[in-house]
């Protein structure tokens, strides 16, 4: 088999070598992207200077040198700054992933930079690169070798092991057949491309590979499967040393072995893994509070398990201590012998185990440094490093520490991070029950070869009763447990008093650090766009804010608004709003939801996700009735998760009705149904075709199918309207469904109940038509994701296959005057009848969303006096301008802050007068009520009666062009004080020019510099001038400055002298 295997890896090889090219391994040099000829011409210059005055040094030379090295760097700097501003303004929407994040690190400098490191072991320092490779690899190897192990357990272990397991059988399991070419496919279709292994082989060539190639490679891992003989190549791993943070390099204990493996070998993995893991979820073989890598779980459901006990036990005024257990190199100690022995117990035989058996026995690896490949190691035992099945098989075997658990101690489990506790009223009989509990964990662990950490091991007092209560003592084979008042859990901070308040600070510095990317990326006159870094600041700022936010959220409100202000801070810095501008007009204009309304989002859909999970442990946290009567007793106590959230049910009256559940075991990955559809109008495009050649189509389709009898089936969705209707001859059949089922919900559910219709039907032949492509494209695709009413479907249909029933599906397009179509779109539309059926979670999720975007609209109805909401009254998205100065200025005079108008408050000046009208300067006044400017407003509008709307409201689409091509007077920079005169004559209309709409888009921009000169020049003779910083020239009137965000709250300034009238309505238009 390894040289059959060997000869596929030769073909792929020689294939990939004629068609790929390679990149070289040597690693670049620091690149220099601002360098150009007027750099090179520069600097050759000033060579030439300094061999002169080297050779005559005079101080005419001197001097002439100087000039020429000034004049090279002054070069050089515009050359570097006219580099990083196309650079960054290369930053759009229409940006691949790949290439934003790529552009995202480069800007922050990020750079590969690889060192053979110096290793010292105490007794020689080492710095050959092979020797530095060979004293890893020993180092790594010691680490699963059989002495690293305690001599009590290498006796169990030696004992074990003589006992023979027997994976024979004759009995044919199903899941020992071989593989089908579906299972290959969706293998390859789940894998991430990685670092390929030692042969070279990466996962784009194995997805590029024809049919005939697909089936070849099928058939070898048949052979692997069948003749339970494992490849020698695929025995072998690369590994990669990486430098744990803030280690010491010279300590070989301080790296992390990364170990490559065969793609080859880990496509087959894969594909055992997916009927191991279907196994041992069918037959209940993993504890329900183990989440780690399970479908359907997440770290979040271990963090709200332990969040609503302290909460119960805050409330019944008890202790509740916790200890967090670390695992000594957990993976890499893993028995194996023990693994085998768990899958005996289970009564796996055949093909499953004994492939499991092979892949865990004669591991070898060598460390590579660069280009230097150390010397094989074998690896004794522990789950094999960077494989697909190491995870399942080691939390096979680890999650049985739960069972050893007393019955007052709870524990959950994600992989390996260990966390019990107990409750209770006596502090020391917790301290015994958690010590019997340590005993039993720590026998077990001297049984399987683990070793726990007391060091790194934590344990926490949750408490708050008033009064001196000790803390526990409890240890670790006589070392004890460190008492720590706070602890980092799954990446949430949990502290004894249960405030989250320390995870609220660590969170917001971590994200007061990461707002600097935004700052680096944007400016207000160039930059990346808008939807670029909403997209940056979603992916790198807000998903840590999201992470556990309706954990942390139930902290005090004064807590959680610390980090309003850095999403507030980063909503500034992506639209370029002036620091002024009210935070409500932020949300607006970002479309970005208050962090509120958020958390309050993502905890309703926690919750219906884990209610869609029949097996999930939250959704089983429901409240007895008697601590519910304690939490009504005792109201200034915090209410756990779930209770949180059906408070927000009920306050926001969210009508939902039962979640329906997903069963994740329904088909066996080796069994899945596989589904097809006839489409005998492909080809015909619908906008371009006439009806009467669909309808001569579908007759010509019925006339070769006149054997199978049609059923026609249709969906229909309105505002307040969900319906289904199914014509079976004439049987017409139609039902009403609760308004938070989709469109594509409702024509499944119409096929669906098509097929039961056909279940009760004698005859045997049926053609079900629909005009619903997506309901076939999602029957065509099954997965453990799949939208629960297609898996009932898929599940029906293969009843009624093997019932003997031949049913085949056809797309027919909607609206050509197809018979039984219209008929089904009538009766789904006027449906009566209300079927009253669990919804699915993927349209609760869209409800929930639609309902909070609600909630969200009814807080800005209430922003009347705001001035953006007079230009949006409805949240929605506005299309953004490419150009990132154009647009910055637009959204400033949208939401009405900007420099000439708002800066007084900033600097507790005076409020701006209008030097024309003598009233009060907005934006509003600006561009409609000023007199000064009525011959600009009829120029561009044949008329001086304007609204903001008709200004400020979002362009057309069609219009977007002109911004493209009008890019150098868009942005040309806007006239101060000493360029105002010259730029006067450019805004000047032209009798003969026609004004457009660009025009009308611009005439804010137009308007501004004129206005910004007549207040300087009043602003220099009013007699009070001493308020503002007069020294610096004036900045124009909606430059927009960066060091404005780079605090939370503006500066305290003195305000004004009370005498003065402006103070009291300094803030009054806010």
């Amino acid at each position: 088999i390894s040289e059959a295997v060997q000869h596929v890896v030769d073909i792929i090889i020689n294939a990939a070598d004629n068609t790929i090219p390679k990149s070289s391994p040597r690693l670049r040099k620091f690149r220099r992207p601002w360098w150009n000829e007027a750099c090179r011409d520069s600097y050759r210059k000033q060579r030439k200077c300094w061999n002169v005055f080297r050779r005559y040094p005079t101080t005419e030379n001197l001097v002439a040198f100087k000039r020429a090295r000034a004049f090279a760097r002054r070069i050089r700097r515009r050359s570097q700054r006219e580099s990083w501003i196309q650079f960054v303004s290369s930053i759009t929407s229409s940006t691949s992933s790949k290439h934003l994040w790529k552009k995202v690190k480069a800007a922050n400098g990020v750079y590969k930079e690889f060192s053979i490191p110096v290793l010292n072991t105490g007794h020689a320092s080492y710095s050959s690169p092979l020797d530095v490779a060979n004293i890893l690899g020993q180092t790594f190897a010691q680490v699963s070798a059989a002495d690293s192990y305690n001599s009590s357990f290498v006796a169990i272990k030696n004992r074990a092991e003589r006992m023979t397991l027997n994976f024979s059988s004759r009995r044919p399991f199903p899941y020992n057949s071989e593989f089908r070419m579906f299972e290959l496919k969706a293998a390859l279709s789940k894998a991430h491309d990685s670092s390929p292994g030692p042969d070279g082989i990466a996962y784009s060539m194995l997805r590029h590979l024809n049919a005939v190639s697909l089936s070849n490679l099928l058939y070898l891992f048949n052979r692997v499967w069948r003749e339970q003989s494992f490849p020698r190549q695929w025995q072998e791993a690369v590994v990669i040393p990486i430098l744990k943070p803030g280690k010491d390099p010279a300590n070989p204990l301080h790296y992390r072995p990364i170990a490559l493996t065969s793609v080859l070998c880990k496509t087959l993995e894969r594909m055992v893994n997916a009927r191991l893991v279907f196994e041992l979820e069918k037959q209940g073989c993993i504890p329900p509070l183990q989440s780690g890598f399970r479908r359907g779980r997440s770290t979040f459901d271990n963090i709200v398990h332990l969040e609503t006990q302290i909460r119960n036990a805050f409330v019944r005024r008890n202790h509740l201590v916790s200890i967090f257990f670390d695992v000594e190199k957990a993976y890499d100690r893993t028995w194996r012998h023990g693994i085998l022995r768990k899958l005996y117990n289970l009564g796996f035989k055949g093909n499953l185990p004994l492939f499991i058996k092979r892949f865990l026995s004669s591991r070898t690896f060598r460390v590579r440094l660069g280009n230097f490949y150390s010397d094989p190691f074998n690896q004794v035992e522990g789950v094999p490093q960077g494989s697909v099945l190491s995870v399942t098989l080691f939390i096979l075997h680890f999650s049985e520490i739960l069972n050893h658990l007393p019955l007052s101690v709870t524990g959950t489990l994600y992989v390996d991070d260990l966390q019990i506790s107990c409750q209770g009223c006596n502090l020391r009989l917790i301290e015994r029950q958690l010590q019997n509990a340590i005993s039993k964990i720590v026998s077990w662990c001297d049984e399987n070869g683990h070793t726990l950490s007391a060091e790194k091991s934590k344990c926490v007092h949750f408490c708050r009763k008033r009064g001196i209560h000790l803390d526990p003592i409890l240890s670790i084979r006589n070392d004890a447990i460190p008492i720590v008042d706070e602890i980092r859990f799954l990446g949430v901070i949990f502290d004894r008093k249960l405030t989250f308040l320390p995870h609220i600070l660590q969170l917001r510095k971590k994200c007061e650090k990461s707002l600097n990317i935004l700052k680096v990326l944007s400016c207000t006159s160039w930059g990346a766009d808008r939807t670029s870094l909403l997209r940056i600041y979603q992916a790198v700022i807000l998903s840590r804010i999201d992470y556990g936010c309706f954990v942390y959220g139930s902290a005090r409100s004064s807590a959680l608004r610390r980090l309003d202000t850095v999403h507030h801070s980063a909503l500034r810095i992506c639209s370029g709003a002036f620091r002024t501008s009210p935070v409500e007009s932020l949300y607006t204009i970002c479309h970005q939801l208050p962090l509120h309304l958020r958390r309050k989002k993502l905890s309703l859909q926690y919750y219906f996700r884990a209610l869609s999970h029949s097996q999930h442990p939250t959704s089983h946290m429901t409240l007895p009735a008697t601590l519910r009567r304690i939490y009504n007793a005792r109201p200034s106590h915090i209410l756990p998760f779930c209770e949180r959230v059906k408070s927000i049910i009920q306050d926001s009256e969210f009508n939902f009705p039962d979640i329906q559940t997903v069963d994740f075991q329904i088909f066996p990955p080796w069994n899945i149904p596989q589904f097809s559809f006839l489409n005998p109008f492909s080809g015909f495009d619908k906008s371009k075709t006439s009806p009467v050649i669909y309808q001569q189509l579908f007759s010509f389709h019925r006339s070769r199918y006149s054997s199978y009898r049609p059923i026609f089936t249709d969906g229909s969705k309105a505002v307040s309207h969900v319906g289904c209707g199914i014509i079976f001859d004439a049987d017409i059949s139609s039902f009403r469904l609760h308004t938070s089922f989709s469109i594509l919900s409702a024509e499944l559910v119409a096929i669906f109940y098509a097929l039961q219709k056909i279940s009760l039907s004698f005859q045997r032949q049926f053609c079900i038509y629909t005009d619903s492509m997506s309901s076939l494209e999602t029957l065509c695709h099954p997965h453990f994701q799949m939208h629960p009413v297609a898996m009932e479907i898929l599940g029906l249909l293969q009843t009624l296959q093997h019932r003997g029933f031949c049913i085949l599906f056809c797309w027919i397009p909607s609206r050509v005057g197809i018979a039984g179509n219209e008929q089904a779109d009538h009766s789904a539309k006027t449906a009566a009848s209300l079927l009253h059926r669990e919804i699915p979670y993927c349209d609760v999720k869209k409800s929930v969303a639609r309902c909070i975007f609600s909630l969200w609209q009814e807080t800005w109805d209430l922003q009347v006096r705001n001035k953006l909401h007079y230009i949006k009254p409805s949240i929605g998205l506005w299309p953004v301008l490419p150009i990132r100065g154009a647009d910055v200025k637009l959204t400033r005079l949208r939401i009405g802050h900007t420099r000439a108008t708002h800066k007084h408050l900033l600097f507790g000046e005076r409020v701006p007068m209008c030097p024309t009208c003598n009233v009060e300067l907005t934006v509003y006044h600006i561009l409609i009520e000023c007199s000064n400017f009525n011959r600009y407003r009829i120029h561009f509008f044949n008329s001086s009666f304007l609204t903001l709307a008709e200004l400020l409201a979002s362009p057309k689409q069609k219009k977007s062009q002109f911004y493209t091509s009008s890019h150098r007077e868009i942005t040309n920079p806007l006239p101060t004080k000493d360029n105002i005169s010259t730029h006067q004559s450019t805004l000047k209309p032209l009798p003969t020019t026609t004004p457009t709409f660009v025009d009308i888009q611009l005439l804010p921009m137009a308007v501004l510099p004129q206005l910004e000169k007549r207040i300087l020049k009043s602003r220099e003779s009013d007699a009070d001038a001493e308020m503002s910083s007069s020294s610096a020239p004036e900045e124009d009137a909606l430059e927009y400055n960066m060091s404005e965000d780079l605090e939370d709250s503006p500066a305290a300034i003195s305000p004004p002298p009370p005498s003065k009238p402006e103070k009291a309505h300094k803030y009054r238009n806010r």
